[in-house]
This record gives structure tokens, sequence and C-alpha cells, in this order.
């Protein structure tokens, strides 16, 4: 299975593809997807979909993990995130790609095994699980894969083949 995984914002976008075959994962891209600061945000916006458009065209992703949103101190960045995130997933829905939504704790679980385990500690775990020498960045494009590979073990988990997810 082709998974692309997105960390969603509308700044900098980080996405990583992997290949999921029976417990086995392969990178085989990474990345980040930017929008130029001091324009209008409705520009960005349009930026940001363009670009993913071209990206899932290209990468021809079977499916899209993307991260829920979390809304820290600052809601004000929060909702420019949530309409970033809202313009992936009509780009996403438009490429008749099927999305799948994870929460941070989620992610950390299937990656790490640990719900409450750092941002260093998933770095590292996605960089091992991917047999990659070095942690891919910038750290956005590290989420992205973390996502991927969160997708990749919940969609071959024993509840997802039997359906009862």
């Amino acid at each position: 299975m082709r998974i692309l995984g997105i960390d969603p914002g509308y700044a900098t976008i980080g996405f990583g593809l992997l290949e999921a075959e029976r417990g086995q994962y392969r990178m085989l891209n990474y990345g980040a997807v930017t929008t130029p600061a001091g324009i209008p945000f409705p520009r960005r916006l349009e930026i940001l979909f363009d670009d993913m458009t071209q990206l899932l065209a290209e990468t021809q992703p079977e499916a899209l993990s993307i991260e829920e949103l979390f809304f820290g101190r600052n809601i004000t960045t929060g909702i420019d995130v949530a309409h970033g995130r809202g313009i992936i997933l009509l780009a996403a829905q438009k490429a008749h790609v099927p999305i799948y939504e994870y929460t941070p704790m989620q992610v950390k679980q299937a990656v790490v095994g640990y719900g409450k385990a750092t941002k260093l500690q998933v770095m590292d775990m996605t960089r091992r699980l991917l047999h990659l020498q070095n942690t891919p960045r910038p750290d956005d494009a590290a989420d992205a894969l973390a996502l991927a590979l969160c997708h990749a073990r919940s969609a071959t988990s024993m509840l997802s083949r039997l359906g009862k997810n």
C-alpha cells in the first residue's frame, strides 16, 4: 500500500510517502510544501491547493494519513492551520484518495508504542523503522513519515483485516 502522510499547515506542510507491505516499510519520498510569507492568506491557500493537487497526482497514494488538529495556546495560528488542513483534505477528496485522520497520541502509540512519547522519540523510531541513516528534515517531513507509518501499522492490524475498527 502506498501511503502519503501529511503534517498539515499553511506555511510549511510536511509530506512523507512510503510503501507498506506485510509489515515492511520503505520510504519513497519526503519533503515539504511551502507557501511564501508576506502574500495574502487566500493566495497562500490557493498555492497550497495547487501544490497538493500536483503532489497527489505525482505520488498516486492509495491512502492519505493526516494529523487531526490540536489547538495549543495560539488559537489564531490554529485557525490558520485549520484552513490549510481543509485545503489539503479538499485536494485529497478531489483526487479520490481515501483520507485517514490520527491524533498525535495515536501516532506516538503506533510508532513508538507509547502514547506520551516525545517528539524526538517519534523521530528516532521513524528513522529506525524506515532504515534511514539520518532523521528526515525538516521536522514536518519526519512528522509526515510518522503519520504514514501510523496508518501502515493501523491499516494492517488484525482488527482492520476483520473489518471491526
